[in-house]
């Protein structure tokens, strides 16, 4: 003899009560998948100071990036914003991988301050970039969050007559300031740069030659020599 398991309105009304909690946890999944996010493979680091201009956007604007204002106060970030945050958000991420030291013949006039990275093309926007002010000798800092280490760290400032308000870095308008040694891992690395005759605002382009790996990193920071 079979029996027929009783209705259990509790059960329905449970089932019924965990479908709009369901359509809840799809929608916020949805929306997570959206947000900037830096993974664990691309947490590296950048010049932090005189501030790179990913890394400058982002500490200025990282927070409040919906700003209008920004736009008026900020044009470049406003432009690197509008073009693709991911470059902001990932400003620990700017590498390439198996360059083998040869950075010019590898990386193409008016790509140097994206690293050749086409998702960070706006980073080699000619124009007026928020400034470090700095003297003939400063200190470089980097923040490395994965604590790499450097074998070693290439310092070149662009040449008096460019301008960095119109014109694309080239290899051609570098002039090379030093090539520092080894350092062991650590989050902060920090070496002091000597420079002469130079004036106004300047690119300081800097090349980290990560030691885990062939990770290359190249960026740009605008300074003003006073």
């Amino acid at each position: 003899m079979h029996f027929r398991k009783p209705e259990q309105s509790g059960t329905r009304a449970r089932s019924a009560a965990r479908q709009p909690l369901r359509a809840l946890t799809v929608v916020l999944a949805m929306v997570v998948g959206l947000l900037p996010w830096v993974g664990a493979a691309q947490a590296h680091g950048t010049i932090i100071n005189p501030a790179s201009r990913a890394y400058q956007c982002w500490k200025d604007w990282g927070n409040n990036h919906t700003n209008p204002a920004m736009q008026q106060q900020d044009p470049m970030c406003y432009r690197a914003f509008q073009a693709n945050p991911d470059t902001m958000w990932n400003w620990m991420s700017a590498l390439r991988d198996g360059l083998g030291g040869q950075f010019q013949a590898r990386t193409p006039d008016g790509q140097l301050c994206s690293n050749a990275l086409s998702r960070n093309n706006t980073l080699n926007e000619p124009g007026q970039w928020k400034m470090t002010n700095v003297g003939s000798s400063f200190t470089v800092q980097l923040y490395d969050q994965a604590s790499h280490g450097a074998d070693y760290f290439r310092v070149y400032v662009s040449k008096n007559g460019f301008n960095p308000a119109s014109q694309r870095l080239g290899w051609g308008n570098l002039d090379f300031i030093t090539q520092t040694g080894r350092y062991a891992p650590a989050q902060n690395i920090s070496f002091n740069v000597s420079t002469s005759g130079y004036r106004g605002h300047h690119i300081l382009f800097v090349i980290w030659q990560a030691s885990h790996l062939d990770q290359a990193y190249m960026w740009c920071s605008d300074v003003n020599f006073g």
